[in-house]
């Protein structure tokens, strides 16, 4: 690469290669159906929203006694895994994020549970079906707006990049390469 060649946050200096890496190229394609600013702003309330529900629906299967249920094992953990080595495939700094986005994914399942259990009111499991499917609907009207279909409709893997998406403008924006 010639040395006056401005680098991105994303693009390692030893990296002489002109070819993109794969995260460079599913975020770009995440991004032609990702450029209405509401589109945008719609998509970091609902992913983050999405991404919570979806573990939920995990961590509430059913999971059979003999696997480990006693240990505290889920099928929330068993997605987590293969998602993360996913995500560690692509990017190890995003994975991070990754891992502190499921922190704090996990702790709002774990104090759902706990305010369930004082107020008896709607039920983990009843709450993040009505916070997904609202999520999706939101989802839905943004790309009405933007006038592109989703990306998951092409690729189900970008499921998975929604979230990596969002990382990569905080990334950006604090100048840590992803």
């Amino acid at each position: 690469m010639h040395p006056n060649t401005p680098r991105t946050p994303h693009t390692p200096a030893s990296d002489p290669s002109p070819v993109p890496r794969r995260i460079d190229q599913l975020l770009d394609s995440y991004a032609e159906s990702h450029q209405h600013p509401t589109n945008k702003l719609i998509h970091w309330v609902c992913v983050p929203a999405i991404t919570w529900c979806v573990l939920v629906g995990f961590y509430l299967l059913p999971y059979p006694e003999a696997m480990g249920q006693a240990s505290g094992m889920n099928w929330m953990w068993i997605f987590l895994a293969f998602s993360l080595t996913y995500y560690m495939r692509l990017s190890k700094p995003l994975t991070m994020g990754f891992l502190v986005v499921v922190t704090v994914c996990v702790a709002l399942i774990g104090g759902y549970e706990a305010l369930y259990a004082h107020t008896q009111t709607l039920s983990l499991g009843s709450f993040a079906a009505l916070v997904f499917v609202l999520a999706w609907i939101g989802q839905f009207i943004g790309h009405r707006i933007e006038g592109k279909k989703p990306s998951f409709l092409q690729d189900l893997q970008f499921l998975l990049i929604g979230p990596a998406w969002l990382l990569h403008f905080i990334y950006k924006k604090w100048g840590i390469r992803y």
